[in-house]
Formats: C-alpha cells, sequence, structure tokens
C-alpha cells in the first residue's frame, strides 16, 4: 500500500510500521506538516481513510514511549527515564552524599537531600516570606494562607492540610486492634504500645534518674526530665534563635510567628497557641477557683494567683528606697521601685504610650483591639478589665463594700 501527500511519492508501507514517523517529523521541521489535511490511500477502496488514521494512531502512541520496562510494563518516551526507573527494581543508587554516605537512585534526590548538611532554604513563601529547604515543606506551609485541605478522611469526611494528620486521625476509625489491655479493655494496633499502657496499670516506673533519683514509667519521659539538670536546650526556632528544651514548647513558640492559634473558645470565640491557655481562659466564663491557699482557705482560678498569694504568708522583701513600703512579691517590688525612678519599660506600638508593668501594658493595648475578655454571667455585658467585671457585678448582687462616711462639723 502506498501513500502520497500531494505531488510527491512516499513509499513506505504502513503495515511495517518503519519510516514514517521519521518522515512526518522532517516534514513538521520544514514546516509543511498540515495537522488537518487528508492523505490519500491507493488502493484500500472506501475503508481506506479509516483504517489508515487507526494504524496512524497506534505507531504514533507506540513511538510516543518506545522503551518498556520487562520488570513491571510501564513504558517511557526516553532511554534514560527507563533507564532511571530501572533502578526501583535492581535496588541500584549511584549517587552517594559525601557528608553522610546516604545514596540515592536518582541525582535530583541527592540534591534536595544535601540542603539539610548546607542549611540552605530556596524556598520562599510569598505570603509572609518565611523559607523552606524543600519544596514540599513550601507547599503544606502555603495551605496555612489558603486554608486548603486536600487530604479527606473516607470514614467521616473531616479534611487536613496535612497527610501526616490524616494518618493520625484515622487511627480513631480503626476497627481491628489486635492487642488488647485485659485490665482497662483499651486496645492497640501494637505490641509495643501495650506494653508501655500496661505500666500505668502495675504502676511499674522502671526509668530512674541517676541525678536525683527520681522514677518514671517510660524512657521519653527520663529523657525529658534529664534535660533539667543538664541545662541542654537542644529544639531552637529558626525564626528568632530561641531555644527550647522540649520539641512541644518549640511548636508552641513556632504559632507566635505564624499567627496560628488553633485552640478556640467556644463560648467567645476567642483563640489561643496553646491548650494550656485556653484551659486557663476557660475559667473565666466557668467561675472556676481550684487553686485553694491551705493557710487561709481562699481561693483562685489561676495557679500563679495561688502562687502570688502565697507569699503574703511567708517572706516580704522591702523597697530599696526606704519608703517603709514592704511588698510580697519580687516582681511587684521591682514595678513598686519603678515608682522611684519612673521607669516605663513597657511600650505602646500603637500610640507610644509606657507603662511601669506588662499587666498596665496588656490592659491598655485592649483600648486599640477592642477586646473584652472579661463576660458578665449573668447579663453577658462583657470588659476589658478584671476590675470592671467586679465592680459591675456589685449591680446583681447588691453588694456595697466601701462605707459611706459622714463628717460631722
Amino acid at each position: 500500500m502506498l501513500l502520497k501527500k500531494g505531488e510527491g511519492n512516499f513509499s513506505q508501507c504502513l503495515e511495517q510500521r518503519k519510516g514514517w514517523s521519521n518522515w512526518h517529523r522532517s516534514e513538521r521541521k520544514l514546516g509543511n506538516c498540515q495537522r488537518n489535511k487528508v492523505y490519500e490511500s491507493i488502493g484500500c477502496g472506501e475503508g481506506g481513510k479509516d483504517s489508515k488514521e487507526t494504524t496512524v494512531q497506534q505507531t504514533s502512541e507506540k513511538e510516543k514511549n518506545p522503551y518498556k520496562c520487562l520488570d513491571c510494563g510501564k513504558s517511557f518516551s526516553h532511554r534514560s527515564n527507563l533507564t532511571r526507573h530501572g533502578r526501583i527494581h535492581t535496588g541500584e543508587r549511584l549517587y552517594k552524599c559525601l557528608d553522610c554516605g546516604k545514596s540515592f537512585s536518582r541525582s535530583s534526590n541527592l540534591i534536595s537531600h544535601r540542603i539539610i548538611h548546607t542549611g540552605e532554604k530556596p524556598y520562599k513563601c510569598l505570603d509572609c516570606g518565611k523559607s523552606f529547604s524543600q519544596r514540599s515543606g513550601l507547599i503544606n506551609h502555603g495551605r496555612i494562607h489558603t486554608g486548603e485541605n486536600p487530604y479527606k478522611c473516607l470514614d467521616c469526611g473531616k479534611s487536613f492540610s496535612h497527610r501526616s494528620n490524616l494518618i493520625r486521625h484515622g487511627k480513631i476509625h480503626m476497627r481491628e486492634r489486635l492487642y488488647k489491655c485485659l485490665d482497662c479493655g483499651k486496645s492497640f494496633s501494637r505490641s509495643a504500645n501495650l506494653i508501655s499502657h500496661r505500666i500505668i496499670h502495675n504502676g511499674e516506673k522502671p526509668y530512674k534518674c541517676l541525678d536525683c533519683g527520681k522514677n518514671f514509667n517510660r524512657s521519653s519521659n527520663l529523657i525529658s526530665h534529664r534535660i533539667i539538670h543538664t541545662g541542654e536546650k537542644p529544639f531552637k526556632c529558626l525564626d528568632c534563635g530561641k531555644s527550647f528544651s522540649q520539641r512541644s514548647g518549640l511548636i508552641s513558640h513556632g504559632r507566635i510567628h505564624m499567627g496560628e492559634n488553633p485552640y478556640k473558645c467556644l463560648d467567645c470565640g476567642k483563640s489561643f497557641s496553646r491548650s494550656s491557655n485556653l484551659i486557663s481562659h476557660r475559667i473565666i466564663h466557668t467561675g472556676e477557683k481550684p487553686y485553694k491557699c491551705l493557710d487561709c482557705g481562699k481561693s483562685f482560678s489561676q495557679r500563679s494567683g495561688l502562687i502570688n498569694h502565697g507569699r503574703i504568708h511567708t517572706s516580704k522583701s522591702s523597697c530599696k528606697r526606704d519608703c517603709g513600703k514592704s511588698i510580697n512579691q519580687c516582681s511587684g517590688l521591682t514595678s513598686h521601685e519603678r515608682t522611684h525612678t519612673e521607669e516605663r519599660p513597657y511600650k505602646c506600638l500603637d500610640c507610644g504610650k509606657s507603662f511601669s508593668r506588662s499587666s498596665n501594658l496588656t490592659a491598655h493595648r485592649r483600648l486599640h483591639t477592642g477586646e473584652r475578655p472579661y463576660m458578665c454571667l449573668d447579663c453577658g455585658k462583657s470588659f476589658s478589665r478584671k476590675a470592671h467585671l467586679i465592680r459591675h457585678g456589685r449591680l446583681h448582687t447588691g453588694e456595697k463594700p466601701y462605707k459611706s462616711m459622714v463628717l460631722k462639723l
């Protein structure tokens, strides 16, 4: 079967499928290839057009990926791609890191790995300027700005921004639990987790600190405790350089730079970067005072409040300026002495006003933000300062703590 294009003949049998693509490519380079032009078939009847188009399509698909892997059947357009793919089956790793000796099957993987040793961060976020060593890190970070959650749980439909979070969440839905605790019925997917859990019931604490003698039920808890004695802070913030003894502390601190506040109060909508801060905040709404002074019975909503109060019953510090005033808090003494020096180290960035105490600056900042964290449980009215809430509360209780003095002339 012979084909002709225009006036020129091209003698090549389509059934052999040799030379067709080379001729076609040369025609494209010369600019003479017209994709929509119908090629005339000689000697194949009326159905020759459809037969020819199908044959050309099959030939094109085969020649598009002519290099086929004999192990899995996957095809490639270039021999180099097939060679690189073959290393998956052979386990060959030609590219070795000179710093740590780790080997890779692809040069691109070695290049990405080298960044670990150089500390280079070539991938920069255009929204906040934060840089990353890996492109995947930038992509994951970008979801904070876009709110994208591409990883969806097929069991409950909940979506996540990171695949690792989806995997961790998926354990909630796991039906098969192989290792079951006979004491409480709790099940685990790993025997090691069951063994660690059993220590809760038998009270065993096999891991002992050689410095202070304290015992722990987990080796990880002992390792974390040891940092108290060594003063080591191995977890460093790459943004500001601040170091932490615990990884959890670094993660919580990182949210300051990210502006991330994942812990939200369901009562007032206020968000926090730490779960502990949310728990402390919730007491404002519940009115709970779980911290009780053993000396006088007074209760406090915050542990810090109880600690500060406890100093009333212990020692007091005197003002160095000899004004006769005694202070039961070290921080209170420092703040008091600023009344003599007129030092105001805490400055408002919005209006420039300065304060001698950080708490006064915090309260002042609410004038700019409009924040009113102290809510009256009786009428729902909110206030920017706790003292204002207390004063307002007397409208509901009828309390009159300040007795009026009538002067007789």
